[in-house]
């Protein structure tokens, strides 16, 4: 029974001495362990039970439990980690600061000697300078620290700054680092170009910011790191590019082929530059200078031939004929008529080659009369071409019957224009009220922000167009007009509606292609209500004009009443 309750007593008497015990207490504890031990040999199970329960205890003490986020704080940390390197607020007490590191103490251990270092910190102190203490020099060995696990406690519920910049929070140290998963002010390195960035905005880095991010080349379909942007739109096959000569626009792959052939104001050398013309020329004045400079080339070419010939026909040296008097005048003579047999064949070849010439330039003279030719024939056909295709655009305009609906696209680039202080001004294709009918169009304004008394408005006008049936139709114009602005989404029409006013010049009969008076709205749709509703829709805007001609003075169309203001020139 002495020995149980020596076992017994041992963690418990520790627990209850200071938390600096010294060093001949822990040893008389030891001591007291090993006599309870050896008292009652016989009884086995009883003391293995309380050997266990006495280490369980002990466990306990060293390793006290603490809660879930203090365990996944201490368990993440690498074990050669120093002190807490964070802004304490408010700034950590001296006793809570490691003399090695001088950071917050990270897993606290106590020394015999009453200091307190991070569990790292002071084992990698023992290792490399010796195995004492560094701030009193105390013989200090490994096997001497234990945890300091109150100000362990202590240390993590002192509360400390959000590290990432840009975040104000402020939080215990046990908290930190769930507070450092979740922190949208965090910041990584991209995996791309090594550059720190927020967490939140590391995917729209690597799409659109990164200069390390891939891209496909639209032209040649490879990839290639945005950094190297330039140097590939220099060097891909497939990229549009302008001849220097001509300013045609074609792929760079075909640029060489096209300045060695086909460009007509590439730089050229004269065909009879082997012969000694050297004069270059754009490639479309090429014929004429062969036509021009024909004697020229011939004599080029004559002077050429003559000195092969010389050149072909070596004179003998005086040394060469002291040397050879043996041969005699019958060598001599069948060396003259070999050059002459030469220069005969020669001179024939010269024949040969300016017939070709007068041939050639010939067929020049021909070609050029052919293309002049169909040049015209080319002019006459696009004419024609631009006469049929304004005869079909009146032939449609009659086919509106006075309900016409027109298209603007690329909407947004008129109100970017229009923003900048551009005035704006359309004029939509013609239209007719019938077959015979009168001939109009629409004319649309975006008025710009400096405009007086109708900035940012629309102005929408009609005007009146001299038209294939004028001389059919009674003028002026009479009848009614019904302007609208087509909400695309909600059916939520703009409509306005007014009458014509047969005194004034918009609608008399037009002695020029269009009318130059108009009538309409001034401040017919503000372009604020344009952006609240859905007049705009994939960029387009749709206006609409239903013009009702009213051929007899006395009818008028019943309940139909224009808006309270009038309509303006």
């Amino acid at each position: 029974m002495l020995s149980i309750s020596c076992v017994f007593s041992f963690p418990r008497a520790l627990r209850n001495c200071d938390r600096t015990p010294d060093r001949n207490s822990i040893m008389a504890c030891s001591d007291m362990e090993k006599l309870s031990l050896d008292v009652d040999p016989y009884c086995d199970s009883d003391l293995s039970g309380c050997a266990a329960a006495m280490e369980k205890e002990r466990e306990s003490y060293l390793s006290p439990t603490e809660n879930t986020s203090t365990i996944s704080v201490s368990a993440s940390i690498p074990p050669d980690q120093q002190g807490y390197d964070v802004e304490f607020d408010p700034p950590l007490e001296s006793k809570y600061e490691c003399p090695i590191c001088l950071m917050g103490l990270r897993s606290a251990v106590q020394t015999p000697c009453g200091h307190r270092f991070c569990n790292s910190c002071i084992k990698k102190s023992i290792r490399d300078t010796g195995q004492k203490c560094p701030v009193d020099n105390e013989v200090l060995l490994e096997e001497q620290l234990f945890p300091d696990n109150f100000a362990k406690r202590e240390i993590l519920s002192l509360t400390v700054r959000c590290p990432n910049v840009g975040c104000s929070d402020k939080m215990e140290l046990r908290q930190l680092e769930k507070h450092l998963s979740q922190c949208k002010f965090a910041t990584v390195q991209c995996p791309q170009c090594l550059e720190s960035v927020r967490k939140s905005h590391l995917d729209e880095h690597k799409s659109e910011q990164c200069f390390q991010r891939l891209m496909t080349c639209p032209a040649c379909a490879g990839s290639f790191v945005y950094a190297n942007k330039q140097i590939h739109e220099q060097i891909c096959p497939f990229a549009n590019t302008v001849c220097e000569y001509c300013e045609m626009e074609l792929i760079r792959d075909q640029l060489a082929l096209h300045c060695d052939t086909d460009c007509l104001k590439a730089p050229v050398a004269c065909t009879f530059s082997t012969f000694g013309c050297h004069v270059k020329m754009p490639r479309n004045e090429l014929a004429q200078h062969m036509q021009e400079f024909t004697q020229m080339h011939m004599r080029c070419m004559a002077e050429f031939l003559r000195s092969q010939t010389l050149s072909s026909c070596p004179v003998p040296s005086v040394a060469a004929h002291s040397a050879s008097d043996e041969r005699g005048a019958s060598a001599r003579a069948q060396d003259s008529c070999q050059c002459r047999q030469e220069l005969m064949n020669l001179r024939e070849t010269v024949l040969e080659l300016e017939g070709r010439l007068v041939r050639q330039d010939q067929q020049i003279r021909e070609l050029c009369i052919h293309n002049e030719t169909q040049k015209n024939q080319v002019t006459e056909l696009r004419r024609k071409l631009s006469s049929l295709e304004d005869a079909t655009r009146e032939l449609e305009a009659q086919q509106y019957q006075g309900v016409y609906v027109w298209r603007l696209e690329n909407f947004s680039l008129h109100l970017r224009n229009q923003e900048a202080g551009q005035p704006i001004v359309l004029h939509s294709p013609p239209f007719y009220t019938g077959r015979p009918g009168y001939k109009l169009c629409l004319r649309l304004h975006l008025q710009t922000p400096s405009a007086p008394r109708c900035s940012n408005y629309i102005s929408l006008f009609v005007h009146t167009m001299q038209g294939e049936f004028d001389s059919q139709l009674s003028w002026p114009l009479q009848g009614t007009i019904r302007l609208a602005v087509l909400d695309q989404v909600e059916g939520q029409h703009h409509v306005e509606v007014m009458e014509t006013k047969p005194d004034l010049q918009a609608f008399q009969r037009p002695t020029v292609q269009r009318n130059p008076k108009g009538f309409g709205y001034v401040t017919f749709l503000h372009l604020q209500a344009l952006r609240q509703r859905g007049f705009v829709k994939e960029d387009v805007l749709l206006v609409r004009c239903e013009v009702t001609p009213r051929f007899d003075a006395s009818l008028r169309r019943e309940g139909v009443q224009p808006r309270g203001s009038e309509p303006s020139l």
